[in-house]
């Protein structure tokens, strides 16, 4: 997840606490997170093998744990979810004894144990999946991910690059291309991997590519519209323009709401105090009222002199 107060300074902090991804728990996400990739080879094998068969089992009592967590709410139990999950991974460590060269098993136990924060243990299944079978976009997408985590942005970018050249119409591997770039851009024009224009091309090209693919993922769009400010020479009317078709979209309030205050955010820095006003008065959402209130003292009447 992407924060929105940093470097440049222009964001509006809301836009963070709105990601609807944020997780109620983290081994909860970690399984719903599993759960969105299957080996497509398991899936459309025209002859199961037995260790495919196996996984596809595994996998189904995942999915049955998550449904029934998710029926349990708050009243959720920590413990008999952990030694489910346990029981899980033991299940995987038995695949990957009976079936060493199995590199959908690997991919999967990997992503799992990454998830449930065992990164080395993770990335250690998840490069030799890679090394097992180097066309798992999954697996190269999850191995950037730990190379970005663990400072290693030069090593991580080649690995979304290569997830996406498998996959290029998953628009996560894009969304993760354009923060990593955005996240380590000094790293990038420090080595001279990238000029500045080159890499403000290629980061904003990423986000647009991501929101493209899947135009209801707020979250892709929320990063795309910010995309606008993070240019060398901010893009003030194309963020504008994002903004409003965010606005027109809006399922709820508060999404219009959070349009709103960014559409008055961008309008501030351009000088544009009364259409600023003007949206400023549109958001009455008591939970926007805090960023609300930060934007309204940047109007002129209100600065400190």
């Amino acid at each position: 997840m992407f924060a929105t107060e940093h470097r440049l300074g222009h964001r509006v902090a809301i836009v963070s606490d709105h990601m609807p991804y944020r997780r109620a728990t983290a081994l909860l996400g970690s399984l719903l997170a599993l759960l969105l990739w299957v080996p497509r080879p398991v899936l459309h094998a025209q002859t199961e093998t037995m260790p495919e068969q196996t996984l596809k089992k595994i996998v189904g009592r995942q999915k049955l744990i998550l449904e029934q967590a998710a029926k349990q709410g708050d009243k959720l139990d920590d413990e008999s979810l952990r030694v489910q999950v346990q029981e899980i991974c033991h299940d995987y460590e038995i695949l990957i004894n009976e079936s060493p060269k199995f590199a959908a098993a690997y991919a999967a136990y990997g992503y799992l144990l990454r998830q449930i924060d065992m990164q080395k243990e993770g990335v250690a299944m998840l490069l030799k999946a890679n090394a097992l079978d180097p066309d798992i976009p999954l697996v190269k997408n999850q191995i950037g991910n730990y190379l970005a985590e663990d400072g290693k942005p030069l090593e991580a970018v080649n690995y979304f690059i290569a997830a996406i050249k498998l996959e290029p119409n998953e628009p996560l591997y894009h969304y993760e291309l354009g923060k990593l770039l955005y996240d380590a851009r000094d790293d990038f024009l420090n080595k001279g991997v990238y000029t500045r224009p080159q890499l403000d091309d290629a980061m904003h090209n990423a986000f647009k590519k991501a929101t493209e693919l899947a135009p209801d993922r707020v979250e892709f769009s929320y990063r795309y519209a910010e995309s606008f400010y993070d240019l060398q020479k901010p893009d003030w009317d194309g963020a504008l323009k994002v903004w409003a078709s965010l606005e027109e979209k809006a399922q709820t309030p508060r999404e219009r709401g959070i349009a709103r205050l960014q559409a008055a955010n961008v309008l501030i820095k351009q000088g544009k105090f009364d259409h600023a006003r003007l949206l400023l008065s549109l958001v009455t959402e008591p939970d926007l009222d805090g960023q609300k209130q930060k934007l309204v003292a940047q109007l002129p009447e209100n600065a400190k002199k």
